[in-house]
């Protein structure tokens, strides 16, 4: 029997030092962020103000038919960095499939606390669902993987009638039970005492809805997430969700979500089938 222990909890959650060429990151993404935002341009409304914190913007793209639905895409960074500019090539596939694209930035920590970013977003998928109708679709990678799972579970502020309309949801290599992050040194500026730890953990949560669930996290990638992933898959199936857990071959935590920018790849087939 071999017993294993976290000893570096840093580490273990530690992506850019871990993954070969990882310092490319986040500037691989911004070059074609700009670029697909100029293109998109004349189908496209940025900058829309959802809330009072000026972080409280989403960008919302329009697909050349009328959309089948909403997709909200949540960006990651361990709710303390970056915001929708970088992340707005990841609307391709969603687009190409006939959905309508919200991205929303939000506020980030020690700023608020993880629990109002929750909140957040639930404001912003709330005002674009009034601007398109169909049923609702949400992703999210890394810590927004945990928001969008979140948002299933009630006490975020979304309205019931937008609730029921999500259909399907994919958290992407989502932070599913935050207590591990209290043991990392970025919990200086999370922030996050034990109460809130447990309060906003999807993995210790019931859903308050019954919706597909898709788990997915690139094989490659960090055991902690890998962990994650499969955590939220199975309870949340042993609370009678269809849940799928999958681990993408060849990915790591930065290119997982590559999938999002063509519509026939694997990720975009189970969004939007």
């Amino acid at each position: 029997m071999t017993l294993f222990r976290v000893e570096d909890w840093d580490n273990a959650y530690a992506n850019g030092p871990n993954i070969a060429g990882g310092e490319r990151w986040p500037d691989a993404w911004t070059g074609p962020a700009e670029d697909f935002r100029r293109l998109a341009a004349k189908k496209s409304t940025t900058d829309i103000a959802y809330g009072e914190h000026p972080r409280e913007t989403m960008d919302l793209f329009m697909p050349d038919e009328t959309p089948r639905g909403l997709f909200v895409f949540v960006h990651g960074g361990f709710w303390i960095r970056f915001d929708k500019s970088t992340w707005s090539h990841f609307a391709a596939g969603a687009l190409a499939c006939g959905w309508a694209v919200a991205m929303p930035s939000y506020p980030l920590c020690p700023e608020v606390h993880v629990r109002e970013i929750a909140q957040s977003i639930s404001r912003a998928v709330a005002l674009a669902s009034a601007r398109i109708d169909g049923p609702i679709r949400l992703a999210g990678h890394s810590a927004g993987g945990q928001i969008v799972a979140r948002l299933l579970c009630g006490g975020t502020g979304l309205p019931d009638t937008v609730l029921d309309r999500i259909d399907r949801v994919m958290p992407i290599s989502g932070v599913h039970d935050l207590r591990p992050m209290m043991r990392t040194q970025l919990n200086d500026t999370i922030g996050l005492d034990a109460a809130e730890a447990r309060a906003e953990s999807p993995a210790l949560l019931e859903p308050v809805v019954d919706v597909p669930v898709i788990c997915w996290v690139g094989a490659g990638e960090r055991s902690e997430f890998v962990r994650q992933n499969a955590l939220l898959a199975n309870v949340w199936r042993g609370l009678g969700l269809a849940t799928e857990c999958v681990e993408e071959p060849d990915r790591h935590h930065f290119d997982v979500i590559d999938g999002l920018r063509s519509s026939t790849s694997p990720m975009s087939r189970a969004l939007f089938a």
